[in-house]
Order: structure tokens, then sequence, then C-alpha cells
């Protein structure tokens, strides 16, 4: 089976990666593609998001393979080849890439906690991306969305509504309620983003939210990362525009 491998500086490599060309994307998890020999293939689409500006027919994309006899789809679309990026669509990468990033010491605004763990139960149906923990600090929540839409520099989101991500939000502010710091990470996964904004065009009350949010006391942090052929790796912060 192929998998995603990390090294200790942050750096997550891809699997082998195999090309081939958009032909279309449908019913949000399917992809069809047809590879460089010719063959046309239907990959899993790993992203519920509408992938507005990185779901263009005709672009080269990238997908990986799995031997695993369990799949019913042997190829998984991570990458698309857009004009001013590679652009990352696998929706698994980011909380993997993020939660690397800081125990790499990569994130300064989340450094030097001395324990990290991955989706922790916060409520009877709730989890949270991360949880970092230091004796005389206070524990952080962190919450990992990512961010593929990018649309003259300025990358947004969400890029379709997200009933699930303005729950996070409230949730979120709850905890500073309780005492502990949150902060939302947007990890952009293309290399061609100047700013960062909540999608007001497509989820308005999402902005709306995101904003109460940082009003209560929750974070909010937009990094970008550095893509290629090889893998990816966190590159640095975005400026967040939340006027």
């Amino acid at each position: 089976m192929a998998k995603i491998e990390i090294d200790a500086k942050g750096f997550i490599a891809w699997p082998q990666l195999i090309r081939g060309t958009l032909i279309r994307r449908y019913k949000r998890f399917l992809a069809d593609v047809r590879l460089e020999n010719g063959q046309t293939v239907t990959a899993h689409c790993p992203n519920s998001g509408s992938m507005q500006a990185c779901c263009e027919p005709g672009r080269p994309v990238y997908l990986s393979h799995h031997d695993n006899p369990k799949r019913k789809l042997k190829y998984t679309w991570e990458l698309i080849h857009m004009p001013d990026s590679l652009v990352g669509v696998n929706t698994q990468v980011p909380n993997r890439l993020t939660a690397h990033a800081i125990a790499a010491g990569d994130v300064a605004e989340l450094d030097g906690y001395e324990t990290l763990k991955r989706e922790v139960k916060v409520g009877e149906h709730t989890r949270i991306d991360i949880r970092l923990d230091s004796p005389n600090r206070r524990p952080c929540y962190v919450e990992v969305k990512n961010c593929t839409l990018v649309i003259d520099g300025a990358a947004t989101f969400p890029d379709a509504v997200t009933v699930r991500g303005q729950k996070h939000l409230l949730e979120l502010q709850e905890l500073v309620a309780a005492g502990f710091r949150c902060a939302m990470f947007f990890l952009i996964q293309r290399m061609d983003a100047r700013t960062f904004a909540p999608a007001d065009h497509i989820d308005a009350e999402y902005g709306k939210k995101l904003r109460q949010a940082v009003q209560n006391g929750v974070e909010v942090l937009a990094y970008d990362v550095c893509i290629d052929l090889a893998g990816i790796w966190l590159r640095s912060r975005v400026p967040c525009d939340l006027s």
C-alpha cells in the first residue's frame, strides 16, 4: 500500500506519483483521469469540498496507486498542476503536516509545548485535531482546515458552505471561555497565496462566526507550503485579513 512518509524535518514525501490529465471530477469523491499510457482510470478524490479553482478539466494531475485488495478504487488523486502552483487536494495531508510541523518547531506561534496529541475528544460527539500540553502553560487546542481556493493571490476558506466548520468555531470559543488556549490553523496547500481571508462570498455565516471567534479569544493562523513532486512542507505564515 502506498503511504505518505514523514521525515524528522517537517517534510512529507509523496508516495510514488503517476502523471495523468484530469477528465472530470464528479460525485465529490470520484475523478476520471487519462494516464500518460492512454489508459483512463477512476481515482478516489479525497476532498469533500467544491474544489473551486483546482479541478479544471485538462490540467495535469498526479495520482498514487494502492494495492490493497479491499480497495475498490486503486488510485488516489494527490495533486493538480494549476497555472501558478501545484495544489495538494488530499485533505488527509493538512492535519498530518500541521501536527508534524508543530512538533518540529516550525510554527513559532505554537512552539514550546512538550506533548502533542491528535484527534482529542472534547465532548460526547466532538474531537479537535490537535492538543498541545506543557507544565505551567494553558493547554492549547488547534483545529486545522485545508485551504485550496486561491484567486488573484487571495486564499479563502471555505470553498463551500460548511455547517461543520461553523460548529468548530463555536466549540473553540467555548473552550476559550473554559480557560484553554485555542487556534484555528488554515493550511494553504499551494504556493501562490499572498493573503488569507474568510470566503464571505461563499459562506457569509462562517466569516461572521470566524470574526466573532477572534473577538472571543480564538487565534487565527494561516500558513502556506512549499510543494513539489517530491513532497510538501510548511513554508511561512500568510497575513490574515479579517476586516
